[in-house]
């Protein structure tokens, strides 16, 4: 009796601990690690991060691909896949992880600790008198899985929090708007901006030259979802200008970020290596698992993407 079979492919992921909890869920998975596949038409099931172009060419079978991860760009309008259900990860570990980061980055600016960093290297006791958190108008763009439950704890800590999506949503202790008036209003209001859009024909560019402009003069900003949401060379440019004060940036254009980049030499940026929210196999492989159960019944999988909207 044929078993189903699961191919793995991720560039940072470790396939033995997905080998592990997997098995844990489906024991009768036969979990295989691309480049050794086997039969590539024999293969049901996909879990991927990044795949290269025309990697799907070779499984003409696939029932469904999991991504491993909440930014589904790189799996949407592919000419190598056909039409199959998507689905993306989105587990309570990667929420959590990724609040913990939004939660670190708006407070190192609301603290002044990023001014004090900068004294602590001069040799200076450097005194900024606190400001109340409620004074602090903080803005999330994209109010989904995970920038969702980020702007609530914000607003959960104090801060006077704002958050913006395409859809109206509604969040407790958030102001939530949408559509394009109310995106150039927040963008307007808020002296700290977190953006978690998730990458889409729409989003990409969405944050250029003029959007940057219209915050308020200094305003901080934080990028923890797709380096193309924001036009990188107007970023440099406003950062450079004092249009934007500071930013805490976790995506990049190109990744690894090459030696020499503009903003490797800018004292008001915070670079962290695209690690904000990551998979944790143990508590992610329910929801791969449950996915598939639910393919092999013929119902849709957990937490389906649109793949006209692109996520």
């Amino acid at each position: 009796m044929k078993r189903d079979a699961l191919v793995f492919y991720s560039p940072v992921d470790d396939p033995e601990a997905w080998r592990e909890a997997l098995s844990a869920e489906l024991p009768d998975l036969d979990f295989r690690v691309d480049p050794d596949v086997g039969d590539p038409a024999t293969v049901d099931y996909a879990l991927v991060w990044v795949p290269p172009s025309g990697f799907f060419q070779r499984f003409p079978n696939l029932k469904l691909v999991t991504n491993l991860g909440a930014g589904v760009d790189r799996l949407v309008r592919r000419d190598d896949l056909v039409p199959v259900p998507i689905s993306r990860l989105s587990d309570p570990g990667m929420v959590a992880m990724m609040t913990s980061y939004v939660v670190f980055a708006v407070t190192r600016y609301a603290r002044d600790i990023h001014i004090f960093e900068r004294a602590q290297r001069r040799g200076e006791w450097h005194y900024v008198h606190p400001r109340p958190l409620s004074e602090i108008k903080v803005g999330v763009l994209g109010l989904g899985e995970l920038g969702g439950p980020a702007a609530k704890t914000l607003a959960d800590m104090g801060f006077d929090t704002y958050g913006w999506s395409r859809t109206q949503k509604t969040i407790p202790r958030v102001t939530c708007t949408a559509g394009a008036q109310a995106f150039e209003e927040i963008l307007r209001t808020c002296e700290i901006l977190v953006c978690l859009l998730p990458l889409t024909p729409d989003s990409r560019g969405m944050i250029g030259a003029r959007e940057l402009a219209l915050m308020p003069k200094g305003a901080k900003l934080v990028n923890a979802s797709r380096a193309a949401v924001i036009d990188e060379a107007a970023l440099i440019a406003a950062l450079r200008s004092g249009v934007v004060g500071e930013a805490t940036l976790d995506v990049f254009d190109i990744e690894p970020l090459p030696a020499g980049h503009p903003f490797w030499t800018l004292d008001n940026v915070l670079i962290t290596p695209h690690l904000a929210s990551i998979t944790v196999p143990k508590l992610a492989a329910r929801d791969v698992a449950e996915s598939i159960r639910r393919v092999r019944r013929g119902e849709p999988p957990l937490h389906a993407v649109d793949a006209q909207r692109g996520y």
